[in-house]
């Protein structure tokens, strides 16, 4: 594509295109209607599934801690933080003592002491933010830096909890045409929930998919 422009500047510029093929070259729309029917449920599950997965990294990895909120520091550097570790080592330290050393209660306290060390690591690590107790505080914010302590677990919650109710109602609605269905709610039917089990994990797009067909109320209520 070549633009002429006129060594007569009184005139209005006129830019002229030299080449034909750029005229043929326009957009076009084209619209086509097919019968088939298009698999959008596999591949908005498949799209939802991994958009789950990406934001549960995204949101789990762990941030540098920041003393922004007033009245907390990183645990990290807390010395509160970590005099409360001391005391709670030297108390079970001191309670193996009474015992054997290969006896159950001190191979017990021992794991235990195990446990205390590897949680108070992972306080620090995680990077969360510690009042003048030494007390880890989670922050409810909103903040982004913040979120793997309140939002990312909440959403877990929120997800599994509606998973468990989802099975559940699918299962009622599974069993309501039996002879017996009371019998089943008792007594329950392994294989149906079993597999009812499996397809709950898609809930939330099942879920939105009943209430656009209007499928989500029992319309007798």
């Amino acid at each position: 594509m070549s633009l002429t422009i006129p060594t007569n500047l009184s005139k209005p510029l006129k830019p002229r295109l030299s080449s034909p093929s750029f005229q043929k070259a326009r957009p076009m729309i084209v619209c086509s209607a097919s019968t088939e029917p298009q698999p959008t449920n596999k591949s908005s599950l498949q799209a939802f599934s991994a958009a789950l997965a990406l934001s549960s990294i995204i949101l789990a990895a762990p941030v540098p801690a920041y003393a922004d909120i007033a009245g907390l520091t990183p645990c990290k550097e807390s010395k509160q933080f970590a005099k409360r570790e001391k005391q709670a080592l030297k108390k079970l330290e001191s309670s193996l003592k009474l015992y054997a050393p290969d006896s159950a209660p001190a191979l017990a306290i021992n794991a235990t002491i195990e446990k205390t060390k590897r949680r108070f690591t992972n306080y620090a690590n995680q990077g969360l933010l510690c009042g003048s107790d030494g007390l880890p505080h989670l922050i409810v914010s909103g903040d982004q830096r913040h979120w793997g302590e309140f939002i990312t677990p909440g959403i877990l919650f929120l997800y599994i909890a509606g998973w468990i109710g989802w099975v559940g109602r699918s299962y009622l609605i599974a069993i309501r045409d039996e002879k017996k269905p009371t019998q089943k709610e008792i007594i329950i039917d392994v294989p149906l929930a079993s597999r009812l089990v499996f397809r709950g994990f898609s809930w939330p797009v099942a879920a939105y998919r009943e209430f656009v067909n209007g499928d989500l109320i029992a319309k007798d209520v």
